[in-house]
C-alpha cells in the first residue's frame, strides 16, 4: 500500500512511516524478542488492540517486519523485524539515550523476553 508523500524530505518520509506514538514503540517490542500480539499488548504503553493491529500491519506492508507462523502457538501468527527494520535499532538507541540524558526521570526499565 503506497502513502501519497508530503514531500520528498527523508526525515518527512521517515516520519510518515514511523513518527506516531506507536510505532517505535513496537518495533522497541520486537527488539526485545517479542513477538506476539499478546506480548505486545501488554508493554506498559498500553497500546489498544485496534492500533496494534493497525501498525502491525503497516510495520509488514513497509517492509520493517514479517508475519510467519507462531512455533509456541500453533494456528496464531507471529512477527520479527526484518533487516530494514533491525537497520531501525540504531535510531532507536540513540532516541532512548537522548531521553535518559535529557528528559528527568526516564529510565531504562523494560526487559527482554527471556528465550
Amino acid at each position: 500500500m503506497k502513502r501519497k508523500r508530503r514531500s520528498p524530505c527523508p526525515l518527512s518520509c521517515t516520519l510518515d512511516l514511523v513518527g506516531d506514538r506507536w510505532t517505535l514503540l513496537v518495533i522497541r517490542d520486537m527488539a526485545l524478542g517479542r513477538s506476539h500480539f499478546k506480548e505486545f499488548s501488554e508493554s506498559p504503553e498500553k497500546i489498544a488492540t485496534n492500533i496494534l493491529s493497525d501498525r502491525l500491519a503497516k510495520l509488514v506492508d513497509a517492509g520493517l517486519a514479517e508475519r510467519y507462523p507462531s512455533v509456541e502457538f500453533p494456528g496464531r501468527d507471529a512477527y520479527r523485524l526484518t533487516d530494514k527494520g533491525q537497520s531501525l535499532l540504531p535510531v532507536l538507541k540513540a532516541i532512548a539515550d537522548w531521553g535518559l540524558e535529557n528528559i528527568e526521570g526516564t529510565r531504562v526499565g523494560i526487559k527482554a523476553r527471556k528465550k
